[in-house]
């Protein structure tokens, strides 16, 4: 337990340092609403564990933006902010999931409208009550481990100042909880809902948002970047233990403009579960292991794309194997990830790998950009 209280604390803390030291007071506020929902049977082996309709609450801080940045008017003066949530699956194989995030919240419409749709993008750490245990709990197929990576996004309506400083709120959420292959078994959780709830402004008095907006047209020249991931996970075979993977990336740039880029590049994994995983397999579909086996690293190609915030971007990428002897899974992956930028060159990233809705690992990042 001490361990991940850990954890959240220093998550916590790297979300608080990732954001922009700010140049006068802001304002924030506080929701707090109840959802209740859907587990989506994402894979055959999910449709057991839903016994129930998945209900809980939000708790959130949000602090507002009014444009002291040139990036805050370029993105509507969105919010950021920590949520905590607690979620009661109706299961008592699955039981319960906490979870704190940092979060975005991105206006869509006019920012000065008193009826505001709003879009909520967040990102954090997860603590299921009831993991996975092949004495006690052997059915709990979506979480093999206590601490899990989670994300989640809201789609809502928001009115503020209805009476006073109280306000309301309602909306959707999609809910995701897995521990990215960590550790089998790993199908994670899904959770859509209804989302209800108030708000109270914790600001004396509104200020006005400032127009800082870019008078110049971007432009930038192509830019190769260097990558080094690395992270571990295991195979869906439960016990086979965790084991490292090396991800080593190379990948040129081009930006659009001030928000985007697209990326072309190459990876080449080197996932040792993969080497056990064959082995198992071999000796499973009773294959004569004196015979050389497939070779278990993969060589792949990519094309990305990257959204600029501020100091953090969202990157988006997808890869197709052009060497891998062992088919595992699909010729396809995907990657999503965030990453942050110390200064023009050097960038730390946490980002998830998935073929389609089966993840494989979380992997932690630095890299260069050459100037």
């Amino acid at each position: 337990m001490k361990k991940i209280l850990f954890l959240f604390l220093s998550f916590s803390f790297l979300w608080s340092t990732a954001q922009e030291k700010e140049q006068s007071k802001k304002g924030s506020y506080i929701q707090l609403e109840n959802f209740y929902g859907n587990i989506l049977k994402h894979q055959p082996n999910v449709a057991p564990l839903i016994l129930g309709h998945p209900s809980g609450f939000i708790l959130s801080w949000n602090q507002r933006n009014y444009g002291n940045q040139a990036w805050e008017h370029r993105y509507n003066y969105p919010d950021f902010g920590v949520s905590f949530s607690y979620q009661d699956y109706k299961n008592k194989i699955l039981g319960s999931l906490y979870a704190i995030y940092g979060h975005y919240n991105f206006y869509l419409f006019n920012r000065h409208a008193k009826n505001k749709l709003i879009f909520r993008a967040g990102i954090g750490l997860a603590y299921n009550t009831h993991p996975y245990d092949k004495v006690n709990n052997n059915k709990n197929v979506a979480f093999g481990t206590r601490l899990n990576s989670s994300t989640y996004f809201k789609l809502y309506y928001q009115r503020e100042h209805l009476f006073d400083k109280l306000g309301l709120q309602a909306g959707f959420t999609f809910i995701h909880a897995s521990n990215s292959s960590i550790k089998a078994p790993n199908t994670g959780i899904n959770t859509w809902g209804v989302t209800a709830g108030i708000n109270y402004d914790l600001e004396d008095k509104p200020q006005e948002f400032h127009l800082n907006s870019e008078t110049k047209k971007f432009k930038e020249k192509i830019r190769f970047n260097a990558v080094f991931r690395t992270g571990v996970n295991e195979s869906d075979y439960i016990g086979t233990g965790t084991k490292p993977f090396f991800t080593l990336s190379g990948y040129a740039d081009k930006r659009l403009n001030i928000k985007s880029s697209i990326q072309l590049g190459t990876d080449v994994f080197l996932t040792y579960f993969l080497k056990e995983h064959i082995k198992l397999q071999r000796i499973i579909d009773g294959e004569d292991l004196t015979q050389k086996a497939p070779d278990w690293k993969r060589v792949g190609v990519f094309v990305g794309h990257e959204l600029f915030i501020n100091k953090i971007s969202i990157v988006a990428q997808l890869g197709y194997y052009v060497y891998s002897p062992y088919f595992y899974e699909s010729n396809v992956y995907e990657r999503l990830g965030i990453k942050r930028y110390f200064n023009n060159n050097l960038f730390a990233m946490v980002s998830l790998k998935a073929h389609a809705a089966n993840a494989e690992n979380v992997a932690f990042a630095v890299g260069y950009r050459f100037n």
